[in-house]
């Protein structure tokens, strides 16, 4: 398990953040050892008054131990490890309290001993405490069989890889294709017999038909590529006049270009305002969801405290009821049948104690796993829609610069996809050069 620990002032505050149940699922005081005081800021604040007669300035370590998040595992191992990084550090029986939190379907522990050693009246001294804690860490993980996570091998692994942009517009390149590009255009050609009607068609396409630099007919896509109508159609420039007119009478290239980034910004900030919304309204639903499912199980475990404590008091009744009283117990006790009887009791009792912590064990590990795949659920679906957020917000920053000859990736993509397809194909055979093809994009 993962161990973090540090030296620190503050045991008020640090009670508060302990016990604090509006970060976490479920808080509970596992143990409080060394102390007058039975709860936990009243504990801390002996450490705090026994400090005052020190020259110590942080007289708490406080220390967290998080488990791999897909492990059972029970109190008993905790409470090893405890001990073990007791031991390690120089800290045994110094006055300890130890927490134990759930959150998002996980449990983690915290453990703060007080330092103040009371029989010399001086802080006791944690040299090199942190790479005690990395190397009791990895025995753990090798001890359990748990997978070791990369930080605790190599230091250099522990900073995660983040997503580039490139990576997450990979779904949208996929299908760049000038073949393809090529088709479209062909079939709003095929399915066209004038200016109007080839226009609309190619705007159903996404495409917008433009007058070129050279005063021929080019179409602009949504990204600000341009395209030669008689390249793409296949047709001659002779036969694309007379059927278009005189393209005299539509838009230029950059006229065209502002129309569509005005349109897309518009309708990308509505999109992007549509997907906001739906992501706020996704986690008020989870959050919902984490709020009754906390409640409910914070019940459950009420109960079960319940049917544990009168089972207790019930079979410590029948178990002192083996004791006999008056003359038969002092007649046991000549005879040894006391003694034997009172150590059947502390077995049973034992017993009994461990029985009712698998009991609880057992309903906290179902506990975390629903806690788990109701976070599993949250995360896939909050991290969609913060993708796509994401991404909307990309394409909103980079519509206004259509004009200003800035290539965006997808426009690096599109070029080289295009030039891969232009070694690929056979060379055409020559056509007519004074034929005007308008302007044409660099493929």
């Amino acid at each position: 398990m993962i161990l973090k620990g540090s030296q620190r002032s503050g045991g008020k505050q640090l009670a508060a953040h302990l016990l604090k149940t509006e970060d976490n699922e479920h808080v509970e005081v596992h143990e409080l050892r060394g102390f007058m005081s039975e709860d936990l800021p009243s504990a801390f604040n002996e450490i705090h008054a026994v400090s005052k007669g020190t020259r110590a300035k942080q007289p708490f370590f406080s220390l967290s131990l998080s488990p791999p998040p897909n492990e059972r595992v029970p109190i008993e191992v905790f409470e090893t490890a405890i001990e073990q990084i007791e031991q390690k550090l120089g800290l045994e029986d110094q006055p300890r309290a130890v927490v134990f939190h759930e959150k998002e379907g996980r449990r983690h522990a915290h453990v703060v001993w007080s330092r103040i050693d009371t029989d010399e009246m001086k802080a006791i001294n944690l040299p090199f405490y942190k790479m005690k804690l990395k190397d009791l860490s990895r025995e753990l993980y090798l001890e359990h069989g748990w997978k070791i996570p990369p930080g605790i091998i190599d230091r250099k692994d522990r900073n995660p890889l983040n997503f580039s942009r490139e990576e997450w517009q990979q779904a949208r390149r996929v299908g760049l294709n000038p073949k393809e590009i090529k088709r479209t255009f062909q079939e709003c050609w095929a399915i066209s017999d004038n200016c109007n009607a080839f226009s609309q068609a190619l705007h159903s396409k996404g495409f917008v038909l433009a007058r070129g630099d050279r005063r021929g007919f080019v179409a602009v896509d949504y990204r600000g590529e341009t395209y030669a109508i008689a390249r793409y159609t296949g047709v001659k420039t002779k036969e694309v006049r007379d059927r278009l007119g005189d393209p005299k009478t539509l838009p230029s290239i950059e006229q065209t270009k502002a129309k569509i980034a005005a349109d897309m910004s518009q309708k990308l900030q509505q999109h992007l305002a549509d997907a906001e919304a739906t992501k706020t309204k996704r986690s008020a639903v989870f959050e919902f969801k984490r709020q009754r499912l906390v409640v409910e199980q914070r019940k459950e475990r009420q109960l079960l405290e319940q049917s544990h404590s009168k089972r207790w008091d019930a079979e410590t009744k029948e178990r002192s009821q083996r004791l006999s009283k008056g003359l038969m117990g002092i007649w046991h006790r000549l005879t040894g049948k006391y003694e034997k009887t009172k150590r059947q009791n502390e077995l049973d009792a034992l017993v009994a104690l461990q029985r009712d912590r698998q009991e609880k064990d057992e309903l906290i590990f179902k506990h975390i796993q629903q806690r788990q795949q109701l976070s599993l659920r949250q995360r896939s679906e909050i991290h969609t829609h913060e993708l796509e957020i994401e991404l909307l917000r990309q394409d909103i920053e980079d519509y206004p610069d259509l004009n200003t000859g800035k290539s965006s990736n997808l426009k690096d993509e599109y070029r080289k996809r295009s030039e891969q397809h232009e070694k690929e194909r056979k060379p055409a055979p020559k056509r007519d050069k004074s034929r005007d093809r308008g302007h044409e994009p660099e493929i």
